[in-house]
């Protein structure tokens, strides 16, 4: 087993990670032999991709639709498309096995370890750090139902149209019903109605209510559109440069699917390392060595992330990463003085030291 660690993360351009966090405390006593057991982090990338569905329905009149309403470009075939709306890209670290360390210290001052709920470190003898916010991720939205689909689409149909057995005859019905429903809002409008609503909020139901039946009513023209969105999140673990790297794939049929099924377009992701983590040098310039039981904790890399599809750039940023790091660590001791005892605050996302610091001061 390696000696102490503790390992940090700072994430990207534009996002930070991670839920609120539910944290525990270990303390350093002489049950545990005054030693505590912790592991760095690696450094992962969750990568949440919004995708919207365009479904489009012909009206039973939209071979009408140009000599009744003047409408040149009604829907007329059924079709259903799908596009990339949105990528949202967000770090957070989890435990890497292999990077698993023990802190050592001498009797003293009993120092602690808080640890986050993914069981990385976030500090040593200190409890003040601030819980990341949650990154606003976006959530999927069912689709409206279309003016068809509505109470006023079946009060609309007056008996005169369901008993024309001719497809002519009853387009013509429902352009003239049309036409009505706009001079009856345009005289409640002007005030030349006989019969106005008592107050505004009559009127304002009686507006809502003629507006829908003509919704109705001309969707039977110029067809329906109904957008809902989907969404799906892909975590990805940084390792070597890679380009155009297949994250997943859009099907014009189902939307979101897996990078090997190749009935959709893929969305590419780029990663180039751009930064290895470098271990401090002394004033020789040499690099330090590592303390004896030092508290380690990692120094990170960093990278560049692309995210790509169909030619059009969806994401572009830079985050750190603790795999692209070192490691080194701090003097257990100053951890332990009873006289002055230091506390450091960690980022759980690459491992990195955010704060380091004396309890006295």
């Amino acid at each position: 087993m390696k000696t102490t660690i503790i390992s940090l993360a700072c994430l990207v351009a534009a996002s930070t990670a991670a839920q609120a966090q539910a944290t525990k405390k270990l303390s350093a006593t002489k049950a545990n032999d005054y030693g505590l057991i912790y592991s760095l982090p690696t450094t992962v990338i969750d990568i949440t991709v919004e995708v919207e569905k365009i479904e489009k329905h012909p009206g039973q009149f939209y071979e009408y639709a140009r000599k009744y309403l003047n409408e040149n470009n009604p829907v007329t075939t059924n079709s259903v498309a799908w596009k990339l709306k949105s990528v949202n890209v967000n770090a957070r670290g989890v435990i890497n096995p292999k990077e698993q360390y023990l802190m050592t210290f001498r009797p003293g001052y009993t120092p602690y370890l808080l640890m986050d709920e993914n069981d990385l470190p976030l500090a040593i003898n200190t409890e003040d750090v601030e819980s990341p916010e949650a990154p606003a991720l976006p959530v999927p939205v069912a689709a409206e139902p279309t003016p068809l689909q509505t109470k006023a689409a079946r009060q609309v149909v007056s008996e005169e149209m369901l008993r024309s057995v001719s497809t002519a005859k009853r387009a013509e019905l429902a352009a003239a019903k049309i036409y009505e429903l706009r001079q009856s809002r345009n005289d409640l409008i002007t005030g030349q109605t006989d019969q106005m609503p008592p107050d505004g909020k009559a009127m304002q139901i009686v507006m809502d209510e003629l507006a829908a039946q003509e919704a109705a009513l001309t969707a039977m023209f110029v067809g329906t559109e109904q957008h809902s969105t989907d969404v799906r999140t892909f975590t990805y673990t940084p390792g070597d440069e890679v380009s155009r790297h297949v994250l997943a794939r859009i099907s014009a049929i189902d939307g979101i699917v897996d990078a090997d099924d190749l009935s959709g377009d893929p969305i590419y992701l780029s990663l180039e390392i751009t930064q290895k983590g470098k271990l401090p040098k002394n004033e020789k310039g040499e690099p330090k060595t590592m303390p004896k039981d030092g508290v380690a904790y990692c120094i990170p890399g960093s990278a560049t992330l692309k995210i790509d599809y169909r030619g059009r750039n969806f994401w572009d940023g830079s985050f750190d990463a603790a795999q692209y790091g070192v490691v080194f660590g701090l003097d257990p001791k100053m951890f332990s003085d009873k006289k002055e005892p230091s506390y450091v605050i960690f980022d759980p996302i690459t491992g990195n030291i955010v704060e380091l610091g004396s309890k006295q001061e």
